[in-house]
């Protein structure tokens, strides 16, 4: 593995694996650095909605992700985490990792996505995939006629609701305060849909189950006195962390932390490109962020031609 390459990506997602095919059918000497192929993808649960395969999971998608990229033999270095990026004077790109690895890159694509915040109630981690979901878009169409709780008051929660409000039997949203944060437009909507049930001013305290499954949702009322519902599924909307820490202080972020990006992928930073959800796109989704990674690998390569 040399210590210089046209290109390094970080991450190994649906990004960072379409970023490295598009790299490696250009022939740049690149490497990928990710702690394991198909990233995130993997705790998508069921898949219905990745062009060209009606049904999959997020498992073999991942997979298949990984099995791609490690065709064209790449360069990867495995399970670890970049620490630090640093543009120099001359343009070069110095990475480091957690564990002392330092590489020298002359352009940069950063794919390492965002986490869901948790609520870090009781069985939350238990039952995550098991009923308790972070993506309605992804795993709300498995609950056609089935009881569900989206939990969270701002705007994709609220779209949760709105979007469970045309497949599901029941929903219910929780919500900690006393009124939603979100866009009025979504608000008025999900408060004239008779389907929808809204409970204010409470806190989500767990998730009960039956060892295979989630089957209730637990919190505790303003007065303190704590209930449950019966539901199949629960989605948790209360927001995204960036995994954008490691860019320099110069590449502009939006308050939230996101990677500010062109419609090309390039960033306030010139060789430093981003994709999928560690960006500032509208949409989180694995076919966004696949895509994403094609438009900046090609990119890339068009600065490198410049330089």
């Amino acid at each position: 593995m040399g210590n210089l390459y046209d290109l390094v990506i970080i991450g190994g997602s649906a990004a960072g694996a379409s970023a490295g095919v598009y790299a490696a059918r250009r022939g740049l000497k690149f490497l990928v650095i990710a702690k394991d192929l198909g990233g995130e993808v993997a705790l998508s649960g069921e898949v219905e909605n990745w062009l060209g395969i009606q049904h999959t999971t997020g498992i073999e998608l991942a997979q298949q992700f990984s099995a791609h990229l490690k065709s064209y033999n790449p360069d990867i270095l495995d399970g670890t985490l970049v620490n630090l990026i640093k543009r120099d004077e001359s343009g070069m790109f110095k990475i480091t990792t957690d564990d002392k690895h330092e590489i020298n890159a002359k352009s940069v694509i950063i794919a390492t996505g965002a986490h869901s915040k948790l609520l870090g109630v009781e069985g939350e981690k238990k039952y995550r995939l098991r009923g308790v979901s972070y993506c309605t878009v992804c795993d709300g169409p498995l609950y056609a006629g089935k009881r569900t709780v989206t939990i969270g008051g701002g705007n994709s929660a609220l779209e949760s609701a709105l979007m469970l409000a045309d497949i599901a039997s029941e929903v219910t949203v929780i919500n900690k305060n006393t009124i939603f944060k979100g866009e009025k437009s979504l608000i008025e909507k999900i408060s004239k849909n008779p389907k929808i049930k809204i409970i204010y001013s409470v806190l989500t305290t767990g998730f009960l189950g039956d060892g295979t499954k989630a089957t209730n949702v637990k919190y505790k009322d303003s007065d303190g006195q704590e209930h449950e519902i019966s539901m199949d599924g629960a989605f948790v909307h209360i927001g995204q962390i960036p995994n954008s820490q490691m860019i320099p202080p110069e590449c502009e972020k939006n308050p939230f932390g996101y990677i500010m990006t062109n419609l090309d992928g390039s960033t306030s930073c010139p060789g430093l490109f981003a994709a999928g959800d560690v960006t500032n796109v509208a949409h989180k989704q694995i076919i966004i962020a696949a895509g994403m990674g094609a438009i900046a690998a090609l990119s890339a390569v068009q600065y490198l031609n410049r330089l």
